[in-house]
């Protein structure tokens, strides 16, 4: 790529924002009592790791989605699955009544067509629900072979156009990220009133974002990474230079131009728990969380958070210090800032304060677990890494187990009560639920700001 296509790619998101500097409501109006509350409401959980896919399930998601390695917009995640893992993934997601979608959204290329129908066939022997896509190739072949297809956010399916045109072969579409409640609500209300049905006869189903990463070119096919580093953002290899400090320079003079935040392709993420009602009201189906690459205890969180939201949303009792709350407890795992994105109009001055998380907690490594006693539900604990103390905030996690929240209460070391353990130590205390041998122990630690 040379210099016309990075300006290219800058102008491309130029243009998407300028289309925003609309006259529009910045509110979306509903009522909660005469909102129709939507059985099927699916709370659409990212699952990068193992470990990831079990935190969701035990945090109550409603589906998951996850990627394999070769066609994984997030390739760089060092866990990734792999076609061998479809089964086990669809087994333990289906035991718990949850569903799973496989993110095969990076682009195809002739090179990669084969490759591409084995991922394809490996899900419908696997039977994964459905797979998330973008190329055309893959829609083609997933319809020949009877395979669920739900259109990428790359799309920029902005319009029930747009979603007529994919029904051909979707039979959901996850709409453009730069869309408005109003714009959303729009497309949802023509696809009844058009009767647009996709392959399966049903009504097209509409997915949107509700919490997770943006992109500084919003809907993806960002040209940067490959520009600056040789790396395909598209292909899953996003080296993320948006995320670093920029100055502004005078070409003429040389000197350097003062901006209130060097971060300036940086946004903030998109959190709508402050929205979440008005979203719901909209009637969309799926509320997607973004996040394949963060941590376990970044998706117990957020998805607990956001389905204790829907839950009281239903029940009539979704409140503003209730919502106060919720944003306290996201803001403790990984965060760039908070925004509502396009939802509301264009979110001027929502970039981020830097590359690194906000989050008001951090882990710190304790120890592994080495053994669990299940008749007296006692776990004994090599501490090899830090200290702990008696009320120390903890966090257990492992593939099977999930991520599992407690404080240290209880502690025995060599059959003795203690109220502080160091390196080296072989301490027991009680533990609510199962845990299994190499789990890891963390304790959380407030940041200092």
């Amino acid at each position: 790529m040379g210099k016309y296509s990075l300006k290219h790619s800058y102008i491309i998101v130029l243009c998407k924002i300028s289309t925003f500097i609309i006259d529009k409501p910045l509110k979306f109006e509903h009522n909660h009592s005469d909102m129709d509350f939507r059985n099927d409401l699916e709370l659409l959980a990212p699952a990068g790791t193992l470990t990831n896919l079990t935190t969701a399930i035990n945090a109550g998601c409603d589906a998951v989605y996850f990627g394999v390695d070769g066609f994984n917009m997030r390739q760089n995640n060092s866990a990734k699955f792999t076609l061998d893992d479809l089964s086990e993934i669809a087994t333990t997601c289906h035991a718990k009544n949850v569903k799973c979608y496989l993110a095969l959204n990076t682009l195809v290329y002739d090179q990669n067509i084969d490759a591409m129908k084995k991922a394809i066939d490996a899900v419908k022997a696997s039977g994964v629900d459905a797979i998330i896509t973008f190329d055309m190739s893959a829609l083609v072949y997933a319809k020949e072979v009877g395979v669920e297809v739900h259109i990428s956010t790359q799309h920029s399916i902005s319009n029930i156009e747009a979603v007529k045109f994919f029904a051909n072969w979707a039979d959901r579409v996850v709409l453009a990220r730069e869309l408005s409640l109003e714009d959303v609500k729009y497309i949802v209300d023509e696809i009844k009133n058009q009767d647009v049905r996709g392959p399966k006869g049903e009504l097209v189903e509409v997915e949107i974002f509700v919490h997770g990463a943006m992109c500084v070119s919003v809907s993806g096919r960002c040209g940067m990474s490959l520009y600056m580093n040789k790396t395909s953002a598209n292909c899953g290899q996003c080296t993320q230079p948006c995320r670093r400090p920029y100055e502004i320079k005078d070409k003429f003079t040389g000197k350097s131009l003062v901006v209130d935040n060097e971060y300036v392709m940086s946004p903030e993420d998109l959190c709508t728990i402050g929205m979440l009602d008005e979203i719901i009201a909209t009637g969309v189906v799926s509320l997607k969380v973004e996040g394949r690459s963060r941590s376990a205890e970044y998706v117990d969180v957020v998805i607990r958070t956001y389905r204790e939201a829907i839950t009281a949303i239903k029940n009539d009792t979704y409140t503003k210090e209730k919502v106060e709350q919720w944003n306290k407890d996201l803001g403790t795992v990984f965060n760039r800032g908070k925004s509502e994105g396009f939802y509301r109009g264009l979110p001027w001055g929502a970039w981020s304060k830097g590359s690194d998380s906000q989050a008001t907690q951090k882990k710190v490594l304790v120890g592994t677990i080495k053994h669990y006693y299940a008749n007296i539900g006692v776990a004994e604990v090599d501490i090899h890494a830090s200290d702990l103390k008696e009320g120390d905030e903890i966090v257990i996690n492992g593939n099977t187990t999930g991520v599992l929240r407690m404080k240290a209460k209880g502690m025995i070391l060599n059959e003795t009560s203690v109220d502080y353990v160091k390196q080296g130590d072989l301490v027991t205390f009680v533990v609510p639920e199962k845990v299994r041998s190499s789990d890891k122990l963390y304790k959380l630690v407030d940041v200092k700001g």
